[in-house]
């Protein structure tokens, strides 16, 4: 079916054909050519982090960090269970466990005073999640995790450029991950990148993302021929999708700007009918700077948000739910996930909607979206 207002649509900035006939001309299309290499330098200078790879998908950038870390059997991580199941997979596939953690009922993040009863002996790791780009309580989170011996890995795909207390995310634990999936801020279709913030980590960051090898020192002279010395992947992607991302992200000031424009409509428009419905918008706590990655509802019920979903679906606009508690998913419950164990996640899962969120989505189209809105009873 399709929709008069999607919920999501891949936008161009305009530089994007011409970067691709570039990478083509020059001759390198597979891994780690010359966009490849901008981009890298553009996240490291942007951010201020000490390196970013980039990878394949949010996906590939969590497994890395899962490798690098060396888990296996008898490590635990906890994760929130309100996020996407490749936070959870990345480490579930090194065979750690995962503990669940619920969420905040406000920011809908990680909720940090519940984190110090999760940990424990077999903690390895802590993955916040920064939801819809607004940041975790970092400061607590990083305390309680280092105090028992746990590294933490940011799990950032929506919040590229967000801050917390003027610190950008993904640069607070010793890794964070990125998405550059089509429907985030800045994205290649398919993309991700690791940012490695512990120097510790470096060198051997790069030989698991060659896959396993040292190839990385030969192209610098260093050794006269590469080997296999570490396990690893192919997490590398082709300089074509670095091309296109490359003018997603020359372009920031401009895709921050329109995206903004975009949440600031929405909540300028529907905070007086959200508060005569018992309707809440999304929080972003004043020390926290959000990128806009997208604006949801919370509906009163189960019932209400299935009833608007399929009244704007009826005027063509496509809105939608979003994450289902991972802790009652069939693999949560072979981890010990049970009803009851998270439940601010299980009522905001039943409660929150989407609402179209593009860079190119324009103030008319907004404006029959909020129009639809305020129809339903």
């Amino acid at each position: 079916m399709s929709y008069r207002i999607p919920f999501n649509k891949a936008g161009l900035t305009g530089n994007e054909f011409r970067y691709i006939t570039e990478a083509i001309e020059r001759g390198h299309i597979s891994g780690d050519g010359a966009f490849t290499q901008k981009c890298h330098v553009f996240l490291e200078q942007a951010l201020g982090v000490r390196k970013a790879f980039l990878t394949t998908s949010c996906t590939h950038a969590l497994e890395m960090a899962a490798l690098l870390l060396n888990l296996g059997p008898g490590d635990e991580v906890i994760v929130p269970s309100f996020t996407f199941v490749s936070t959870v997979n990345a480490f579930v596939l090194r065979g750690a466990r995962p503990v669940f953690a619920d969420i905040r009922p406000d920011t809908l993040n990680l909720d940090e005073s519940r984190l110090a009863r999760l940990l424990g002996p077999r903690t390895r790791a802590v993955v916040p999640v920064h939801y819809a780009g607004v940041g975790c309580e970092m400061d607590a989170i990083l305390e309680l995790a280092r105090a028992h011996g746990a590294v933490v890995v940011e799990d950032n795909a929506h919040g590229l450029f967000g801050k917390y207390r003027g610190q950008y995310l993904g640069t607070f634990g010793a890794f964070g991950a990125l998405s550059f999936h089509e429907t985030k801020n800045f994205t290649c279709g398919e993309g991700g990148a690791l940012l490695v913030n512990d120097e510790r980590y470096l060198e051997r960051a790069e030989i698991v993302r060659e896959k396993g090898t040292d190839r990385g020192r030969f192209f610098r002279g260093q050794v006269d021929k590469y080997t296999w010395v570490d396990v690893g992947s192919s997490y590398l992607p082709s300089d074509i999708l670095a091309a296109f991302l490359y003018a997603h992200l020359e372009a920031r000031a401009a895709i921050q700007a329109r995206r903004r424009r975009v949440w600031e409509y929405y909540h300028a428009h529907l905070a007086d009918w959200a508060r005569g419905r018992g309707v809440r918008l999304p929080v972003v706590p004043a020390h926290s700077e959000q990128p806009y990655h997208m604006f949801y509802l919370l509906l009163p019920s189960l019932g209400e948000r299935q009833a608007l979903i399929a009244h704007l679906r009826a005027r063509g606009i496509l809105a939608v739910f979003h994450y289902l508690p991972l802790h009652l998913s069939e693999m949560g419950r072979r981890f010990g996930g049970r009803p009851g164990d998270c439940p601010v996640t299980e009522d905001v899962s039943d409660r929150l909607l989407r609402l179209p969120f593009y860079n190119d989505l324009g103030e008319d189209d907004q404006a029959l979206v909020v129009s639809a809105i305020r129809e339903c009873a």
